[in-house]
């Protein structure tokens, strides 16, 4: 790196030149910035600028403890936002050259192109300057499985582009760039530069968005900075910044306007020598504090003489460009016409000037300080000052200057992907017919790099100008409700599925019913609708299939898989079997493995909800034999297998099946789709276990992921049900509240998400004891008679039992639907375990029910039993003996279930087998003797009545002034002397013994 920075005291810092130059070229260890204005290898500016970095030393330490905290292995993100020209380019010219020794420095400029950016273009560069450092054959080692799709990114890699029908490609993209910087992060501290991304197109932010997510291990700090004032409502970098905001792993650094003693000091950096009250006061006035504006008002003339300053903003940006000569300023404007950084090659090709006479231009526009030279590119000095030449240019000028862009693009449309570019000077020029083919070339190249974000922009963009093209059909290769079938699909891969159901609708809307693609466009319909959570999905199907073109069999058997899938997910087994069985034949037919596997999967799963389990499981093999080669069918596999070995109570078999999924989706690169259905069927599976701590974690890191709506719903339905048997029925009644919203259309529509959410939300009620609430949380069960997916059943119908155990009058189902409904469930593996249970809350005479109990209690050690049933049917026996006045042989049993949740780490069950204990005067026998709630001191009490309440230890820290790991030793004290074992243990016990 040119320029080493030089150390000087106070709160300046050596930079590079100028405040705010804008574009760097960065690799290897760090950028190249220029010091002093001098000219060298990197940014070319003469420029008058401060050499010492004003008013930013508290800013600039924040990004120190920034890269620290990277560095020392947690990634860390960083915005730095503020107005034009407040000085966050210097800001990180200054971070920059204070790392370079110490990390790998990677620079991505986004780029404005209007609404529709190229795609990438950020991220392309930083993992160029990655290739320039490391070597392509390094970068791609690195990718793993994922080369083919950095290849579809970078073709100059030389790997070959990934399979288009690989499941989720984006996915797949988004996780091999996270792979490659914690990879290389491992030898050298990674900074990752992102500039300007008010102007990111939205395949880069999606990146950036998953990378702020995901990134837990690695030495790598990101750097974003954002002009604030051009992020207003409605911008999609808004939301963004929102998001991240609430990360702990992001810090926002605002850059605020200089005082008046700092433009004081800037003054003097910049002119060697204290400047006179009167141009400190009159430029602090007219600059309003902004740095890059002093600079810009003390290099007029009319500072030093007195004279008149610029009456408006734009006056000042364009004092420099007015001195040049007529022929350097049209350059310039030429140059502002071609965007944020142009290169030299590119404008030749523009320009109607010689060699030499374009070099002179430059030179000039450089030594005035107007124009940047980086590397092989020109930049403006300042953004403002390019936003402010390009209002120069003439309406005669504007479409000449777009033409010979468009024109110099086209030429090099062979090296790079540039259809973009050209898209967009071909639509400024308004030259609609040679923009409509760039833009149908635009959106496939963005389809072949996964950038379905821009890809739908394109569509979009295509479709609007297909009206005003004459030839449309064969310029676009394809019919316009093609068109629209495809823009909706990246819509849909894009995450934007209600955009894509209103893209969808449109075309039907004008499509006629006797047009091949209307079928098609009311099957994309029906899934978006079906993604949404909105019913309607199978009817649409249906009617599909009915206007299909017998002739198109593909269509048709993919029409059938679709509507089988959503028939089974409704619940209606029967009508998804019928189907299943038809789809399977014409896959099998036109020999499509993975057709075949789908269907075999769906019919299996439907034999499985009527209790024909050894048809399930060899249309399960079948389905695996057949998905062997085909990744998506395979997934499909792992995701039904593992959530049916679940409801059949073979928990080892589920795990092992969902995680040997997890493991081929991040394969894949799908571990934010189906990679998140599969965690959720190992979370089931593990809670049932009690493997606690391991279903957080994945809970943890699939909300991380940011799946879409209904995967999230998986997730936050688990872990609300975790919250309530360890004990935090509060917590999981606020959950559960959250959810509700959330849950709503996807209940409608999914028999498993409706019966799912009645099941936590009916225990959380029982747990609550509001028997009214969780016999309506119930209500779905006896919807349908006999209730379908005897798996998701049968624990709903011990829930019902348990509400006309406690409060007969608020279930309006009698106990014999409950024992009607279990007798159709009699060949389900876990029947007789459920039903030991339903028939000891139906008991009602005390002694009977203790033998029931104790029956539970023998039923539970199935290892088809989750590890709650046992202490709780412990529990249950206690009472049972309480009821019956055995009060010795009750409190036996009390701790017998207080021993057995603890160990299970069922907490709940803890603090109701003490809370049974207070009512029935009954103490543990594991109470010390002499513990009494008097051997604790002041602090412990108050330790204590905080403990009641449910707060963490963290929580109990803040209510007393304390430290977090004070209140721990505390809470150790009280555990010790009352001879408690847990915090619930602890509060019921010191209730009892007061």
């Amino acid at each position: 790196m040119t320029g080493e920075p030089r150390v000087v005291s106070g709160d300046g810092h050596v930079a590079g030149a100028g405040a705010g130059i804008g574009p760097r070229v960065a690799s290897g260890a760090g950028a190249r910035t220029g010091v002093g204005g001098r000219w060298h290898d990197g940014i070319v500016t003469t420029s008058t600028s401060s050499p010492l970095l004003i008013g930013r030393s508290g800013e600039l330490a924040r990004l120190h403890e920034a890269f620290e905290q990277a560095n020392a292995g947690t990634p860390h993100t960083v915005l730095v936002g503020g107005e034009a020209g407040i000085g966050k380019s210097r800001l990180l010219d200054a971070f920059l050259a204070d790392v370079a020794g110490q990390a790998r420095v990677l620079v991505g400029q986004c780029v404005d192109l209007g609404s529709v950016a190229s795609p990438y273009a950020p991220i392309k560069s930083v993992l160029r300057s990655l290739v320039a450092d490391v070597g392509a054959p390094e970068l791609l080692a690195a990718a793993g499985p994922a080369q083919g799709v950095l290849a579809a990114l970078l073709p100059e890699l030389g790997a070959a582009g990934a399979d288009v029908d690989t499941p989720s490609v984006r996915g797949q993209l988004h996780e091999a760039v996270a792979v490659i910087l914690e990879t290389f992060s491992r030898e050298t501290p990674i900074v990752v530069v992102i500039e300007d991304i008010h102007w990111i197109d939205s395949a880069s932010l999606s990146v950036l968005r998953f990378l702020e997510r995901v990134l837990s291990g690695g030495r790598i700090l990101l750097v974003l900075s954002v002009r604030t004032e051009d992020v207003t409502r409605g911008h999609p970098v808004r939301g963004f910044l929102s998001e991240v905001e609430r990360s702990r792993s992001v810090d926002r650094i605002e850059l605020s306007r200089l005082t008046r003693v700092q433009v004081r000091r800037q003054l003097k950096a910049i002119a060697g020598e204290a400047p006179s009250d009167a141009l400190v006061s009159t430029l602090f006035a007219r600059s309003d504090g902004i740095p890059f504006f002093v600079e810009e008002l003390f290099d007029l003339e009319a500072c030093a003489d007195g004279g008149a300053l610029p009456d408006t903003l734009r006056d000042l940006l364009l004092s420099r460009y007015e001195r040049l000569s007529d022929e350097t300023q049209r350059v310039l404007r030429i140059i502002a016409i071609g965007g944020v950084r142009v290169e030299h090659d590119l404008i030749t090709s523009v320009v109607a000037l010689s060699a030499e006479q374009l070099d002179d231009a430059v030179r000039e526009a450089v030594s005035a300080g107007v124009l940047a030279i980086d590397g092989d590119a020109y930049a403006f000095r300042h953004a403002l000052v390019r936003e402010a030449v390009l209002f120069e240019v003439l309406p005669g000028e504007r479409p000449r200057y777009h033409s010979g862009y468009a024109r110099a693009y086209e030429s090099r449309a062979g090296e790079r992907r540039v259809a973009a570019e050209i898209s967009f000077h071909w639509l400024s020029a308004h030259d609609d017919a040679r923009a409509f083919p760039a833009t149908i070339a635009a959106m496939r190249e963005a389809r072949q790099t996964y950038a379905y974000a821009t890809a739908a922009q394109m569509g979009e963009r295509a479709l609007e100008l297909w009206p005003r093209v004459e030839d449309a059909r064969e310029l676009a290769g394809m019919d316009r409700f093609e068109l629209v079938g495809r823009t909706a699909s990246y819509l849909r891969n894009a995450g934007e599925e209600e955009r894509a159901l209103q893209v969808a609708r449109h075309g039907l809307e004008e499509c006629p019913t006797d047009n091949p693609h209307y079928a098609r466009l009311l099957r994309d319909a029906a899934l978006y609708r079906a993604a949404l959570g909105r019913p309607g999905a199978i009817e649409e199907l249906t009617e599909a299939l009915r206007l299909v073109d017998p002739a198109d069999a593909t269509l048709a058997m993919t029409i059938t898989t679709a509507l089988a899938g959503r028939l089974m997910i409704d619940g209606r087994v029967d009508d998804a079997l019928q189907a299943a069985d038809r789809a399977h034949a014409m896959a099998v037919g036109a020999k499509r493995t993975a057709y075949a596997s789908v269907s075999a999967n769906i019919a299996a799963v439907s034999h499985a909800h009527r209790g024909e389990l050894d048809a399930a499981r060899a249309g399960l093999k079948q389905a695996r034999q057949l998905a062997e080669n085909e990744p998506n069918a395979l997934l499909r596999y792992w995701v039904n297998a593992s959530d049916l070995a679940y409801l059949l109570g073979e928990f080892a078999e589920a795990i092992g099946l969902a995680e040997e999924g997890m493991e081929r989706a991040r394969g894949y690169g799908v571990e934010r789709n189906s990679g998140v259905v599969l965690a959720s069927n190992a979370i089931d599976p593990l809670q049932a276990v009690g493997e606690w701590e391991r279903a957080d974690a994945l809970i943890r890191r699939g909300l991380e992921l940011d799946p879409p709506r209904v995967f999230q719903v998986y997730l936050l339905r688990a872990r609300a049900w975790g919250m309530l048997w360890r004990g935090d029925v509060a917590a999981a009644a606020e959950a559960m509240r959250s959810l509700r919203p959330m849950a709503a259309p996807y209940v409608d529509i999914e028999v498993q998400t409706r019966l799912g959410i009645a099941r936590v939300a009916a225990e959380v009620a029982i747990a609550s004891e509001d028997w009214a609430s969780a016999a309506r949380e119930l209500s779905p069960l006896f919807a349908d008679d006999p209730a379908p997916a005897p798996g998701h059943a049968l624990p709903l119908l011990w829930d019902a039992a348990r509400v006309i155990s406690a409060a007969p009058a608020a279930m309006p189902q009698p106990a014999s639907r409950i024992r009607a409904q279990l007798a159709s469930f009699t060949a389900w593996p876990t029947h007789d375990l459920w039903k030991a249970f339903i028939d000891a809350e139906l008991t009602d005479d005390s002694e009977t029910a203790v033998v029931a109990w104790s029956l539970a209690v023998e039923a539970a050690r199935s290892p088809r039993a989750a590890v709650y049933l046992r202490p709780y049917a412990l529990l249950q026996r206690a009472r049972a003996l309480i009821a019956g006045g055995a009060r010795a042989e009750a409190r036996t049993a009390l701790d017998e279930a207080i021993s057995a949740a603890e160990s299970a780490g069922v907490g709940w069950i803890v603090g109701e087998a003490e809370k049974t204990a207070v009512r029935a005067g009954l103490t543990s026998g594991r109470v010390e003797p002499g513990s009494q709630v008097d051997d604790l001191t002041a602090r412990e009490r108050q330790v204590l009545e905080l403990i009641a309440e449910g707060l963490s230890n963290r929580q109990i820290g803040e209510r007393l002034f304390i430290s977090g790991k004070t209140a721990s030793v505390h809470v150790s004290a009280i555990l010790r002397k009352l001879g408690a074992s847990s915090r619930t243990e602890a509060a019921m016990r010191s209730a009892a013994l007061r």
